[in-house]
């Protein structure tokens, strides 16, 4: 039966038997920049330092990632932390996955935000998985479209409510003429993706924080250029493919990062700071400059080590790949204080 593309992405995903839910995990089929470590490890205990700072050394210092996958990066800085830092930081993965059971007992593991976070919280690529509707324009507006969750089968369904169509107006306003028509089961024709519930899912993580920096990291678009088509499609062992709400593959649509990023500051009552992460990392000091070749000889394993690292971060700054993620910095409860969220630092 033809449901909601939102409702059939949440069951796909985080059901019971959801894609990041059972299995092996989010690693399994796809890298973000989260896997990419311990050279994204080391930029955020940078920027952990200046939230530091900020908050005047607070103990416990916070860190929630939201969306933990498997808990790779709060792992890594558990073990990259300094240990006057260490002593002081409190870690905690959001995943709706049950715990691993490799996991350092120093890490906590919820299915929720925690209450009055302080300190730094964390969404590497989870705004992207955050179920979202799709809707066509129609003879009279925007209709809804309808999937079956076990071909991909697509249908139109009804009028949206009232807040879409408000969300869209503002935040998609280029509207196609063009009516909605199904094409072998996929409904084509100027297809948008309603990010309001991106929107709200980010002031929702803002208001688990009660002072420090919120970071998501993502791949997303403005308003001036959203993609005449939407970007809704799947991934399953490294491959892209249809985007079949079955639960057997990720599920993911590019976020409409200015809208969340406005979100995020009616929220907080600051402003935000919006970079592409090839120009964060860079102010946090990550550097895909080989080593010089005189290493070799000298050191001939440290060489290697630092090409390794080299190379990630190269991978994590390259534009076309994952440096092409947006990095959006909202602070919450830092008012008179140092701009510790703001680039080039």
């Amino acid at each position: 039966m033809p449901i909601s593309w939102r409702s059939a992405i949440s069951t796909a995903l985080y059901g019971s038997s959801g894609f990041f839910v059972a299995g092996a995990g989010p690693a399994a089929h796809f890298r973000t920049s989260a896997h990419a470590v311990p050279v994204l490890g080391n930029a955020l205990l940078a920027l952990l330092d200046r939230v530091d700072a900020a908050l005047d050394r607070p103990d416990p210092l916070d860190v929630v990632d939201v969306g933990a996958g498997r808990g790779e990066l709060l792992t890594t800085l558990a073990r990259l932390a300094p240990p006057e830092l260490a002593a002081r930081l409190r870690l905690t993965a959001v995943e709706l996955a049950p715990r691993p059971d490799e996991l350092p007992g120093t890490i906590a593991w919820r299915p929720d935000l925690p209450d009055r976070v302080v300190g730094l919280l964390v969404g590497t690529e989870w705004l992207d998985n955050v179920p979202l509707d799709v809707a066509v324009p129609g003879p009279d507006g925007w209709l809804r479209m309808l999937v079956d969750p076990a071909t991909g089968t697509e249908s139109l369904g009804g009028p949206l409510d009232p807040d879409e169509v408000d969300w869209l107006d503002r935040w998609w306003p280029d509207q196609p003429a063009e009516v909605g028509r199904v094409e072998v089961g996929r409904v084509e024709g100027g297809r948008v993706e309603i990010g309001l519930a991106r929107d709200l899912a980010w002031a929702s993580a803002l208001a688990a924080l009660e002072r420090g920096l919120a970071l998501a990291v993502d791949y997303g678009h403005l308003r001036e250029r959203r993609p005449p088509d939407g970007t809704l499609t799947g991934f399953r062992s490294g491959r892209q493919v249809a985007p079949i709400p079955d639960g057997s593959c990720d599920l993911t649509a590019h976020v409409a990062i200015d809208s969340v990023a406005a979100a995020g500051e009616r929220a907080s009552g600051l402003p935000y700071t919006l970079v592409s992460q090839r120009t964060a990392l860079r102010a946090l000091g990550t550097d895909g400059r080989r080593p010089p070749l005189a290493l070799a000889s000298t050191d001939p394993a440290g060489y290697v080590r630092a090409l390794a690292r080299a190379s990630t971060a190269a991978e994590l700054t390259d534009p076309a790949g994952l440096g092409g993620h947006w990095w959006l910095l909202q602070p919450v409860g830092l008012q008179g204080r140092a701009p510790c969220y703001r680039f080039p630092l």
